[in-house]
């Protein structure tokens, strides 16, 4: 059973992150109210739909993302608040040890990564979804690609190229399409643009050419595909076959949005979702491969960093010294600074490079949940 020190650590500390969450959450959103406010008066949107799909879902999104350091923000006060009564030295004088009088705030610490992981899986990828669904209808502007060069692999063998795209007009110039067999490119369709008919859900091509490709010398051509064998000795090669037109419709399996989309958009995907989402970006090439990985790993990884904060917190503000709250937010924050910075670096590295992303996600948890172990040992000296 928990004792009354127990009790009343784990109840300080659980009301002390509620007040906190409470008034940043509401200061957010009277600025993100300040800040639409134009955008809400041109809407069609409904009160409704505004408070619900938009603003339930808002706090969701915020709390859980700001919760790691707002728990380290809420044990630095409260901590605090206890070494400069006092109630620290008194409990350590007691003979209460000090990893006795940790305890309850990593009991607490667990309540909340559970809830935080709880959000993170199963509840944020939903709230994500109805939210984005509403900014795309009623907020933001049309989504623009600005890759260029564009490759994806459809199924194996067949590659799509579109040197640019126009999202707004769901439209791709320098289009082509190719059919690999056996590493010999047996078919392309070149178009000067291609369009995407949302109602037929498939791309019409205009002025296209299709090129057939036989065999190369050396090798025969089967009813069911190639057979890697010599060719008989004076067997005559097949020659291209090419089909010229100014408009034909494809049955390509590819939407403007395997094309490209809001980043953002990678929060609105269930765990399922985004699993099957990174296997099929990494096989048809995609470049946001590695920012989904990261979106993936940062569900878990985030939620644990509530470990790492607490063990700090209570290392930096359970010593009693002159400035009292004030010097142990100021060292807090500029952890927490540098928390953000070293993962910001590493999560850019991922997305930008070769840096494996689940490393890049992790790695601020292993390098301050050390630094929290250093505070941790030095703060009963």
């Amino acid at each position: 059973m928990l004792k009354t020190l127990d009790r009343y650590i784990i109840g300080q500390f659980l009301k002390t992150f509620f007040l906190i969450l409470a008034l940043i959450m509401s200061i957010a959103v009277v600025f993100d109210i300040s800040e639409k406010t134009e955008d809400f008066a041109k809407t069609s949107a409904s009160l409704h739909e505004i408070v619900v799909d938009y603003y339930l879902n808002f706090i969701i999104y915020y709390s859980n993302l700001f919760s790691g350091l707002l728990i380290f923000i809420a044990v630095l006060l409260f901590t605090s608040k206890l070494a400069g009564r006092s109630e620290v030295i008194a409990a350590l004088s007691s003979g209460v040890s000090f990893p006795r009088f940790v305890r309850p705030f990593f009991i607490t610490a667990t309540i909340l990564t559970a809830l935080s992981l709880y959000v993170n899986i199963f509840l944020l990828p939903y709230a994500n979804k109805t939210r984005l669904a509403f900014e795309k209808a009623h907020i933001w502007s049309t989504y623009n690609l600005e890759e260029k060069n564009v490759l994806r692999e459809i199924a194996p063998g067949e590659i799509v190229y579109f040197e640019a795209v126009d999202m707004p007009r769901k439209t791709g110039y320098r289009f082509s399409l190719e059919k690999w067999e056996n590493g010999q490119l047996r078919r392309k369709l070149m178009s000067d643009r291609a369009v995407y008919d949302s109602v037929a859900g498939h791309w019409q091509v205009f002025d296209y050419m299709i090129r057939d490709i036989p065999p190369e010398p050396g090798f025969r051509q089967l009813d069911q595909g190639l057979d890697q064998h010599a060719m008989p000795q004076g067997e005559v090669v097949q020659e291209e076959h090419l089909v010229r037109g100014t408009r034909l419709d494809t049955v390509i399996p590819l939407k403007p949005s395997d094309l490209g989309q809001r980043l953002e958009a990678a929060g609105a995907l269930g765990r399922t979702e985004i699993a099957e989402f990174i296997r099929a970006e990494k096989a048809r090439g995609g470049s946001t491969t590695a920012y989904y990985e990261v979106e993936q790993q940062q569900r878990t990884s985030y939620p644990f960093a509530t470990y790492v904060f607490t063990l700090m917190g209570v290392g930096i503000a359970s010593r009693k010294v002159r400035g009292g709250t004030g010097v142990h937010l100021v060292l807090g924050v500029l952890l927490c600074l540098l928390y953000i910075f070293t993962m910001k670096m590493t999560t850019v590295a991922a997305t930008n490079s070769a840096f494996n992303p689940t490393l890049a996600v992790w790695m601020p948890n292993l390098i301050f949940g050390l630094i929290g172990v250093w505070i941790y040992w030095k703060a009963p000296k």
